[in-house]
């Protein structure tokens, strides 16, 4: 009984999984892990969440799904004292450390899963010290570009991958990137992105949609969704929309949704240069976006570089054509000339051509039904979902 007990200290809480991620911010990995999380504790799974910063507005949505959330607070009067965002970042992650390290003393989750390089480097490295043995889990959702400008993250995190249980990605492509990194098969697991496709099945009716963002119901309608970051290459679409204006139709609008992250600025500037800012809509970022993608013809995303993109998969769920730029796992997704078209990144040229073909409105209709057929069978948040209970149960 003795020898029972002291064991099960050394486990930890076995049902309990606590997520430590970068923020509550509204971004692909936080609404990812807020997906999958609320999914398994209505399946009867103990979730937490450790965020590095607790504060972000999808908080609340983590909390109301049954998953708290923890972490390290700053009061106002030191952010403010601070200033610089750099120097409140740095001491969030300083002080992460010794909040991390009593939270698992105090709850000794059984399975810690780190999601997203900060939280892998501070959080991996915490754990380290626990004083009994967790299940450590890391998710890579991106390309390892990163560990060029954070050469310190490239070296922690090569150390920490001997030493945790499982490394997740979410594409071949990032799976590549691990095994360059010495990651051993056995220890790698390949889990898809998923989404609720009912969610985005169900939205507003088409010309509702249009109605209440005052579009006209003939409009040609792109849509990009992707917070304003530079290797999104919103800059990429606007150069490639200028190029071929004069040959779209008339009342073409691009709607550009996301949280600006420092460029919105500049590529307003841009588009009045280019003569089309009156064609294009910055709309922040918006809790709508099933029934903006309702109300779109076509769905692009031509970032720089991509793990694995939900944008793609919540545009082929709502029925669009995508355009993607051969990056990550955007390829993977999206099949050339079947459920859209990938086009090569930074180059405007060729996705203005890409852009254009996608006036033809019976390849819209055909690529959107096998977008939608593709979703369904490769990327539903079920699969998803059992997959991840697949990996916690072994």
């Amino acid at each position: 009984m003795i020898c029972n007990l002291e064991e099960q200290k050394m486990k930890g809480n076995a049902n309990y999984i606590l997520y430590v991620i970068g923020s509550m911010e509204v971004g692909g990995a936080e609404q990812h892990l807020l997906n999958v999380s609320s999914r398994l504790v209505r399946q009867g799974w103990s979730c937490g969440v450790f965020a590095l910063n607790p504060n972000g507005p999808l908080r609340s949505s983590f909390e109301r799904a049954g998953v708290p959330v923890t972490g390290v607070k700053l009061s106002p009067i030191l952010v403010r004292t601070l200033v610089r965002p750099k120097l409140v970042s740095r001491l969030r992650l300083l002080l992460a450390i010794p909040k991390l390290a009593f939270y698992l003393w105090r709850r000794r989750p059984g399975i810690i899963h780190f999601f997203l390089p900060a939280a892998y480097v501070i959080g991996g490295a915490t754990s380290m010290f626990a004083l009994y043995r967790p299940r450590r889990i890391m998710s890579r959702r991106s390309l390892n570009l990163y560990q060029l400008k954070y050469p310190l993250f490239r070296r922690v995190e090569h150390w920490l991958h001997s030493r945790v249980d499982i490394v997740c990605g979410n594409s071949i492509a990032v799976m590549k990137d691990l095994r360059d990194e010495g990651v051993p098969d056995k220890k790698l697991r390949l889990i898809y992105n998923g989404i609720d496709i009912q969610r985005f099945e169900s939205g507003a009716h088409k010309f509702q949609s249009r109605k209440e963002l005052s579009i006209d119901d003939d409009a040609f309608v792109f849509i990009m969704v992707a917070n304003f970051i530079e290797y999104k290459g919103h800059a990429d679409l606007l150069e490639a929309l200028a190029e071929i204006e004069s040959s779209l139709p008339s009342n073409w609008i691009c709607l550009l949704v996301g949280r600006d992250d420092g460029i919105g600025g500049h590529l307003r500037e841009m588009s009045v240069k280019l003569g089309i800012a009156d064609k294009v809509r910055f709309l922040g970022a918006r809790k709508d976006v099933p029934d903006l993608l309702n109300a779109s013809d076509v769905g692009v995303l031509c970032s720089h570089e991509e793990g694995f993109s939900n944008a793609i998969l919540e545009g082929m769920a709502a029925g669009l054509p995508m355009v993607v730029t051969a990056v990550g796992g955007n390829g993977e997704a999206i099949v050339h000339g079947i459920n859209g078209l990938v086009v090569p990144p930074q180059s405007s040229h060729e996705l203005g051509v890409a852009l254009l073909s996608m006036t033809d409105s019976k390849l819209r209709s055909a690529m959107g039904r096998e977008s939608q057929a593709r979703v369904k069978e490769l990327y539903s948040l079920d699969a998803c979902v059992k997959s991840y209970e697949r990996m916690y149960l072994e």
